[in-house]
């Protein structure tokens, strides 16, 4: 099938990642699959799939994302659709998160994007074409207490996909940048979402961990609506640059964004007081 698209999706072996890499292959497209956890990808979708290729890929490692990215053009010939889904959140006060936690949150939910992002666009940009899907979070819009770095990091992907997409246009690739909101899988679940060890009373996060804990399976957000919806942006000529998705999402964002403007309006005198004279 010539019309065919070779898709590469992070973080698939559970939640959207898993659940966009199913549809697509129900579809009749090619599917790249990455997980640090690829026997249980493999269990969910059968390797023997001539369509399929799961790989165990630790996107944290730039020489890892190097290989994979190599692999699959080497197995399939192409790449078309670059899904960065792979993440997860670290609740925690700044004060309360380690060095090291605060790093490892970043290294997989900004630096793996990165990596990939890097590794790929010199394919891309020799075949003149590709779509660029960047999934960050309403928490890449606004900043939530005890999500400092996960907000970090889903604030940077909103700023990086923005810049990219102004980068790549002249070669005919296409970025969407993809900002959900709460939607049920896993990612809430215990042994998903990841807690400071360091706990500080005054903080509360034994509190926010059961609040979280009790919004598993809670949330409003249909998964099989969103990748659906992620196919279809892909066969759109002009798709967005920035997608909200979610009622919560649409909603957060834009009380936010006004409240902004009110703020910025009120401070405008200090604002634009620094010019020489």
């Amino acid at each position: 099938m010539s019309n065919q698209k070779v898709w590469f999706i992070t973080g698939a072996s559970k939640g959207l990642g898993l659940a966009l890499a199913k549809l697509v292959l129900s579809n009749g497209d090619k599917v790249v699959a990455t997980s640090r956890r690829v026997k249980e990808l493999e269990e969910l979708i059968s390797p023997a799939a001539e369509n399929f290729l799961p790989l165990n890929v630790d996107i944290t490692s730039d020489e890892a994302v190097r290989r994979a990215i190599e692999q699959s053009i080497a197995h399939f010939g192409k790449l078309d659709i670059v899904v960065n889904n792979a993440g997860y959140s670290l609740v925690g006060s700044m004060e309360e998160m380690s060095d090291q936690e605060f790093r490892e949150t970043l290294d997989v939910n900004l630096f793996g994007t990165v990596n990939v992002i890097r590794n790929v666009m010199p394919y891309l940009r020799k075949q003149h074409s590709g779509h660029i899907i960047n999934i960050s979070s309403n928490a890449g819009y606004v900043g939530f207490a005890n999500a400092t770095s996960y907000n970090a990091a889903k604030f940077a992907v909103v700023g990086l996909s923005e810049a990219l997409a102004q980068e790549v246009s002249a070669f005919g690739i296409k970025v969407t940048l993809v900002a959900p909101g709460q939607f049920r899988t896993n990612f809430m679940e215990k042994g998903s979402m990841a807690y400071a060890k360091n706990r500080i009373e005054v903080y509360g996060l034994d509190k926010a961990e059961a609040t979280w804990s009790s919004f598993s399976g809670q949330q409003i957000g249909d998964p099989e609506k969103l990748v659906r919806i992620l196919t279809d942006v892909v066969a759109m000529q002009n798709p967005p640059v920035r997608l909200l998705l979610g009622p919560d999402t649409y909603h957060l964002v834009k009380e936010h964004r006004e409240n902004e403007a009110i703020e910025f309006e009120s401070w405008k005198d200090l604002t634009l007081s620094t010019s020489f004279d």
